[in-house]
């Protein structure tokens, strides 16, 4: 189900019944197809990482193991430091160690911003057109009003409370230009509307530069009304670690620790010292990003030559692919015969409904059996006899 959907009430209780079904529970039939094929399925649905966890970062993990008490929520000096030494080196971001905090996974923090934020019934909750649809159920959860919008002129008077940016976009890989950005910044502070930009793709950058919101080109110096959303899951292979952090507005992240002390929400202290060892070095993220580029170089040329087109994909985890005769599932279909699992379009808005998101999260392995039938397929129209 897409987001911006009717919710369906389901029993479980009055948070449940606000949610739309998970979507991708949906997938199950494909899935069951594509495991059926003789060489076995070679799953592109998700973005879950398959490469080995950097053997520092383990070592990290493992040196803080006896870690009996509480940990701090707001993180250790030597977190903060290297997530800002990171923005710094990386992306040009300059900003205060005080102005960082780890969170549990920023999908846990996506879902639950607007609820830390106050925002309630009344208030809307703007995301992209094609998102990922935990803005959408983020903004369900603390009641607020979910709007799917690409505009800035949408809302006319009505007050944004906060603005979801995700640049590079998941699942389309468009990065925003950053005349539009300055552009959001500019009305958002206008309006006191927070900006709230996912960019857990940033370092995935293959034919566009992706720009932070927090970088001084976009917002003048200042990181008023500004929140940046990071994560370790794609640039270091920490799914399973469940680590993120946010920096911006120094005024917003103390008011979000506040909640979350409350609430207890807070990091592992062994997390805390891997994320630490992670954004101190760059060489292993490198050679991630070389490992993507690989399976990139491959999969990209093998979907088009089987006759899917490929549309924006300049940055990120995935190709945003469409097929002339047919709609979203029609290719989940198709490709599900090959033994090839993608995600239809029509999961992150009503305007995917052509696309497939094909991840490059897969083994040099899997992502070869894909090309070879994705290549046999392609051989089949070129010569139907």
């Amino acid at each position: 189900m897409a987001p911006g959907q009717p919710v369906v009430v389901r029993p479980g209780g009055t948070l449940a019944a606000r949610l739309p079904a998970y979507p991708w529970d949906t997938l199950a039939p494909a899935a069951q197809a594509a495991r059926a094929h003789p060489g076995g399925i070679v799953d592109l649905s998700v973005g879950t990482p398959v490469d080995p966890v950097p053997a520092a970062v383990q070592a990290a993990l493992a040196a803080a193991a006896n870690s009996p008490g509480y940990p701090t929520t707001a993180g250790t000096a030597a977190l903060r430091a290297a997530a800002a030494g990171w923005l710094s080196r990386r992306h040009g971001v300059t900003i205060e160690p005080y102005a960082i905090l780890p969170v549990i996974g920023t999908k846990e923090f996506i879902a639950w911003l607007p609820t830390l934020l106050g925002c309630g019934p009344g208030d809307i909750v703007s995301y992209p057109e094609l998102a990922y649809p935990t803005y959408d159920a983020g903004a369900r959860l603390a009641g607020a009003r979910p709007v799917a919008s690409d505009g800035l002129t949408a809302f006319g008077p009505e007050r944004v409370r906060l603005a979801w940016l995700n640049s590079p976009s998941n699942p389309t890989g468009r990065v925003l230009p950053a005349e539009h950005l300055r552009k959001v910044v500019g009305w958002a502070r206008e309006r006191g509307t927070v900006v709230a930009s996912d960019e857990c793709y940033i370092e995935l950058g293959w034919e566009a530069t992706p720009l932070s919101v927090l970088h001084p080109d976009i917002c003048g110096g200042s990181h008023a009304g500004l929140l940046a959303v990071h994560s370790l899951s794609k640039r270091s292979n920490l799914a399973g670690y469940r680590a993120g952090f946010v920096a911006g507005d120094p005024s917003l992240v103390a008011e979000l620790l506040e909640v979350r002390k409350h609430a207890g929400m807070m990091v592992p202290a062994p997390v805390q010292a891997a994320m630490a060892a992670a954004l101190s070095d760059d060489a292993h993220a490198q050679e991630q990003r070389a490992r993507y580029a690989a399976r990139r170089a491959r999969l990209r040329p093998a979907l088009e030559t089987a006759g899917w087109v490929v549309h924006d994909s300049e940055a990120g985890l995935y190709l945003w692919a469409a097929h002339p005769d047919l709609d979203c599932w029609g290719s989940v279909g198709r490709l599900a015969e090959l033994g090839i699992l993608a995600a239809p379009g029509d999961f992150y808005g009503p305007t995917g409904v052509r696309h497939v998101r094909v991840a490059l999260t897969a083994t040099d392995e899997r992502i070869d059996a894909a090309v070879s039938r994705l290549a046999a397929v392609a051989g089949r129209a070129a010569d139907p006899a």
